[in-house]
């Protein structure tokens, strides 16, 4: 029981979190007209959030070492929904980006504490099980957050968005503080934080398995940055249509996130691992063809990213579990650090796919099929290991 609440706990934080990146999505050309700026500008975003995310990773990371998970999320909480807020104050893109940068900040510190409460809880294939619940959560963030914000952009406005954020941030403040939550309060290592991470890092079991899951991780990161301006600019969809689109990408990540629930223990997670990369790889090349020699069907370029999705949500969570489980130091240090791993790649991601955002889907197509490659290549090295 105190395991299932833990689990549940966890996973209303990470939706909230991942819910940041792609609730505003259908409201992209609404926000880039109301400030003025470029839609690109605003496409940035993305980048800027998952930079914020990433940044302070390994500070949450410590301070959940030496203060306890129940403080640590209380705080990130606390910064996301006062961001979350101001931004709807925004008058220029530049206002707009500061603040999804302090939101990200916030939300890198919600997301490393909903992990390291799933791995304080579990272990081995029960822990890759229990963040496949984590990985479920974030596809319906990513789905149902889209729908909703669509949802809630043309009945409100796109303000209405960021103010629902707050409230749950706000919500789950109240939650988590009349909930009773393991925290754990240790005193400082007796080497220093960093050489710490500096250990874990150089171990490379750890490194090849959180490498894998995030350069997974970034094939979703460069279809949300580039996939609202090409749909809903050269194909002409509406921020409804965009955000029907959910209902889909939902329902890959989920399918793929219950395989893992339900076959890990008994296929083993190597092999897991393997099969969701080649998915991965798969989805994408399909995407490239399609954007090349049938430019003009976006369901070649939405129906195979479904099938990579089905593949990421069988490795990614694997990736994590392996990852903590391989590394040589215990504690929260190893899945803050896979977490900033996945978040920095993710930031890099986004910021060259913003880059390439055009009414051609071929340049970030093209990236996505470099991406999935280069994690096929790291989970062979899983292997080998």
């Amino acid at each position: 029981m105190k395991n299932t609440t833990t689990l549940i706990l966890a996973c209303s934080a990470a939706f909230l979190a991942q819910a940041g990146i792609s609730s505003y999505l259908p409201a992209v050309p609404a926000i880039a007209h109301f400030l003025p700026a470029a839609e690109e500008l605003v496409a940035m975003a993305i980048a800027v959030y998952l930079v914020g995310m990433a940044l302070p990773m390994l500070l949450w990371g410590s301070l959940g070492e030496r203060f306890g998970r129940k403080r640590v999320l209380l705080a990130a909480l606390a910064v996301y929904a006062l961001a979350s807020a101001a931004i709807t104050l925004a008058v220029n893109v530049e206002f707009f980006l500061a603040m999804r940068l302090i939101q990200g900040l916030g939300a890198g510190g919600v997301a490393v504490m909903a992990r390291v409460l799933v791995r304080d809880a579990f272990s081995g294939a029960l822990l890759a099980k229990g963040l496949s619940w984590l990985g479920m959560t974030f596809v319906i963030a990513l789905g149902l957050g889209q729908f909703a914000g669509s949802l809630l952009q043309v009945a409100f406005g796109w303000e209405a968005i960021f103010y629902t954020l707050a409230l749950g941030a706000g919500v789950l403040m109240v939650v988590v503080q009349r909930m009773i939550v393991t925290t754990r309060i240790k005193a400082a290592p007796s080497v220093s934080t960093w050489r710490v991470y500096t250990q874990i890092v150089r171990h490379p079991p750890f490194l090849y398995a959180a490498l894998a899951g995030g350069l997974g991780y970034g094939v979703i990161i460069a279809f949300n940055t580039c996939a609202p301006l090409i749909l809903q600019g050269r194909f002409g969809w509406s921020a409804a249509q965009y955000g029907w689109l959910g209902w889909p990408i939902s329902g890959a990540y989920l399918a793929g996130a219950l395989l893992v629930n339900r076959l890990v223990a008994r296929v083993g997670r190597l092999t897991m691992m393997s099969v969701g990369s080649a998915l991965v790889l798969l989805g994408t090349v399909i995407m490239l063809l399609g954007s090349v020699f049938a430019g003009a069907l976006a369901v070649l370029l939405w129906m195979p990213y479904c099938l990579a999705l089905v593949g990421q949500s069988m490795s990614y969570p694997i990736s994590l579990s392996m990852a903590n489980d391989q590394s040589p130091v215990s504690g929260a240090y190893a899945m803050a650090l896979s977490g900033f791993i996945h978040q920095l790649i993710a930031a890099l991601i986004g910021g060259v796919a913003s880059l390439l955002v055009s009414e051609q889907a071929w340049p970030f197509t093209l990236l996505c099929v470099v991406l999935a490659s280069t994690a096929c290549a790291c989970v062979a090295r899983c292997r080998a290991i």
